[in-house]
């Protein structure tokens, strides 16, 4: 019985441990926006080209609840990505990656971190 038990618990942890992507957007051209609504930011997100083959993109992150907007630059080349959390904000992670003249990002949430705070 307290076998069972604790497979079920292990099996439930690892589900609401693993992080669900909430939204996902591709730009394909420069000036092109696109923008992401999931969790406590909105987001709006554009590239411009830059020197050596670089794209400069820029995302803007608005908190919904109020508070200062906080912007974002970065060069990706082609084949980059990266992933990471904004300040205050560490429940949800934007990941961008690039392929070609392409930019996906997308927003993924922590449904763990959702559960545990629904549990209280």
């Amino acid at each position: 019985m307290i076998r069972k038990t604790l497979s079920a618990s292990v099996l439930a942890a690892m589900f609401l441990a693993k992080p669900a992507f909430a939204e996902e957007a591709t730009i394909g051209r420069p000036i092109e926006a696109a923008s992401l609504h999931e969790g406590r930011l909105d987001m709006v997100v554009y590239y411009v080209p830059v020197n050596g083959g670089l794209l400069e993109v820029t995302a803007t992150f608005a908190p919904k609840i109020g508070g200062d907007p906080l912007r974002f630059v970065m060069g990706l080349a082609d084949g980059d990505s990266v992933a990471f959390s904004m300040p205050g904000h560490q429940d949800s992670l934007y990941a961008f990656s690039r392929s070609g003249e392409e930019v996906t990002i997308s927003t993924e949430t922590d449904t763990y971190l959702r559960a545990d705070a629904t549990m209280r």
